[in-house]
């Protein structure tokens, strides 16, 4: 019995040593490349936010960027996301962006946030990872 206990011992000892652990290899680098429309969202984003500081130092903006309106031929992340919906949701989006450019100074506060607005309720229907981060858009 003294004997069974020893190797039990001896065996528990062996099998708890650590062999060293194997890390994955990485072969290859994968870089992250955004889809047309993640890099459009983000100039727009930009676009927004230099607008709600125009707004804030009671400037009105005046750079309307045309390219905002590849939002209906940009390629998606998952292509299945540009439905009736989401044409729906851009074009509302495009109209609020250029009321922006076209309405006079005591309006601009409210129809900025509509459009900001708008990016919220159409990101409410299928990528909501960006609505922290639309809402500070938002002027108050």
């Amino acid at each position: 019995m003294k004997y069974l206990f020893q190797i039990f011992l001896v065996f528990m000892f062996f099998g708890c040593v650590s062999k060293e652990d194997k890390k994955p290899v990485i072969t290859k680098n994968t870089i992250y490349k955004p889809s047309e429309m993640a890099v459009l969202m983000l100039k727009m984003y930009d676009a927004n936010l230099e607008n709600k500081k125009l707004i804030l130092e009671g400037k009105k903006p005046t750079k309307f960027s045309e390219e905002f309106l590849n939002i209906h031929t940009a390629t998606l992340t998952d292509p299945t996301d540009r439905d009736v919906a989401f044409k729906g949701y851009s074009d509302f989006y495009l109209q609020n962006y250029k009321i922006v450019f076209e309405t006079d100074k005591d309006s601009l506060k409210l129809m900025h946030n509509n459009t900001i607005n708008s990016c919220i309720a159409c990101h409410k229907t299928t990528c909501i990872g960006p609505i922290p981060k639309i809402k500070k858009l938002l002027i108050q």
